[in-house]
């Protein structure tokens, strides 16, 4: 049962703040990516405040452990959806990045329900700074371009070459940290492609 601790609270308060933060900012206009764009950095500040909280008080949980990297993934990907149907960011870098995460979320799915467990690397812990930070940057930069000229069709961030970027850097590294873990939890991975075999060849 889920301990409904301050970090697994704040948790929680980040996944609520995700479709807010959406309806805000795909109206476009400059006010409502303004919002947006404040709601996503109080939901991007829950990460870290909830991180703190747990380890200064030690109030640790395996739903925490779980939901927290959860949480992230779909506050991210959520922006970098609206940034790619908004034609700001290429398809095939979000697909790559939003593919990656939600493997790892499986795979961590999988070690929970067998009672194990697989700890956030610190690369993937520098993947999730990278990719939010990625995120806000360019939430700042679309607030003053609809600041600037209130349109932002005319001066598209998507074909601008420093997004790109930034973007095939945020992508790499997001692979790059997949195939760690991929590879540090390989008897996890190979476990549940022999269950996957088994049940598909019964």
């Amino acid at each position: 049962m889920m301990k409904l601790t301050i970090p697994n609270q704040l948790t929680i308060l980040r996944i609520l703040l995700t479709p807010i933060f959406l309806y805000y900012f795909i109206r476009e206009s400059a006010d409502s990516i303004l919002i947006g764009t404040v709601i996503f950095i109080v939901a991007a500040a829950t990460d870290w405040y909830d991180g703190y909280i747990a380890r200064k008080f030690n109030i640790i949980t395996r739903w925490g452990q779980f939901m927290d990297p959860l949480a992230d993934k779909i506050l991210v990907s959520s922006a970098l959806v609206a940034f790619a149907c908004l034609n700001y960011l290429h398809w095939w870098m979000v697909i790559t990045i939003v593919l990656r995460d939600f493997i790892i979320t499986f795979l961590r799915m999988y070690a929970l329900h067998h009672g194990k467990s697989i700890v956030t690397s610190q690369m993937a812990k520098w993947k999730t700074f990278l990719q939010m930070s990625a995120v806000l940057v360019l939430l700042f930069y679309l607030n003053f371009a609809a600041a600037e000229i209130h349109h932002l069709a005319i001066y598209p961030p998507g074909y601008s070459n420093w997004v790109t970027i930034l973007y095939l850097v945020v992508t790499v590294l997001t692979v790059f940290s997949g195939l760690q873990y991929l590879v540090e939890n390989r008897s996890h991975v190979y476990e549940l492609g022999r269950r996957t075999v088994k049940i598909f060849y019964r």
